[in-house]
């Protein structure tokens, strides 16, 4: 992989969280560049199974030459967590015994300045973590009404939405050559500790440019599928909008009432689907933020399923 700098995030804690098993079948649901992929073939050797689904074909080929040792045992594809049905079936898989999603940005992505995922180096206006299927940044940003990208920046709590909005819109209208550095010029909100003005907005226009609500929300509306009882699902997320999302929905499938506090009894029809594994996110260690500062925001949450 040359010298691309990798480093999978909290994957003590997901094999801890997981417990790969020799004859366990495991789903990686953003393989990347194969990281924690290769630590959970590792664990379950010699008969566990990996189906690997990434948006990114690049880090599909890098993954391919990571797991290459494994043969049959690693299985990848090009997906997106909304074609996860047509995944398995393909790959004859109903049930797993778990399954992780690491939906934090790799380093083959922030770290080219050609994806244009980072402001550090000036870059082309894209952001796509599929840039064989998906519109880039500039081409959105052509085309999406001030509403729109208003909106999508007040989700990510990016200070003055709509007013940047607009201004980001004249700018990439201009007829200019703009780059990502051009872009984040244009974030005025104030520092706050190391955090770049730039960053929120960056961290909206990408969610915006993928559809990462949406592909998010299809996921957790399928959960517990495709579990069996008993398989351990980890999630990591790295911003509060998914965390949020997924804390929500983990509270919901484990059995909470969603009914009005004045209500005499529960009439939602809650059930238990899942056991939380631990009621909080879990935090990377102190010594792994040391040595990979990318960790420092990682939340793991880890749930079980139940028996039908």
């Amino acid at each position: 992989m040359g010298s691309i700098r990798h480093r999978p995030v909290m994957v003590n804690e997901v094999l801890t969280a997981l417990s790969p098993r020799p004859g366990g079948v495991y789903l990686d649901l953003t393989v990347g560049l194969g990281g924690h992929a290769r630590r959970i073939l590792e664990a379950s050797a010699p008969t566990g199974r990996l189906l690997g689904i990434d948006r990114d074909t690049r880090a599909l080929s890098l993954a391919r030459e990571t797991l290459s040792e494994f043969g049959s045992r690693a299985t990848l594809a090009h997906a997106r967590f909304s074609e996860l049905e047509r995944v398995l079936a393909e790959a004859g898989v109903e049930a797993v015994d778990g399954m992780l999603a690491d939906l934090g940005v790799s380093s083959l992505q922030l770290d080219n300045p050609e994806r244009g995922f980072s402001f550090q180096q000036p870059g082309p206006l894209d952001m796509r973590m599929d840039p064989d299927r998906d519109a880039s940044l500039g081409e959105r940003l052509r085309s999406i009404g001030l509403d729109e990208l208003a909106r999508a920046l007040g989700q990510a709590d990016v200070p003055g939405a709509r007013r940047l909005a607009a201004r980001i819109l004249e700018r990439a209208r201009s007829g200019a050559a703009v780059t990502t550095r051009d872009l984040a010029e244009l974030a005025t909100a104030p520092r706050t500790g190391a955090t770049h003005p730039a960053t929120r907005m960056f961290l909206a226009l990408r969610i915006l440019v993928n559809a990462e609500v949406e592909e998010l929300q299809a996921l957790l509306r399928r959960l517990p599928w495709p579990l069996r009882p008993g398989a351990r699902l980890a999630i990591i997320s790295f911003q509060s909008l998914e965390d949020r999302a997924v804390k929500e929905r983990l509270r919901e499938l484990a059995g909470r009432c969603r009914c009005p506090a004045d209500l005499p009894r529960c009439a939602c029809g809650a059930r238990a689907r899942l056991r939380l594994v631990s009621r909080r996110a879990l935090r990377p260690a102190a010594d792994e933020v040391a040595a990979n500062p990318r960790a420092r925001s990682a939340r793991l949450r880890v749930a079980e399923c139940l028996a039908a």
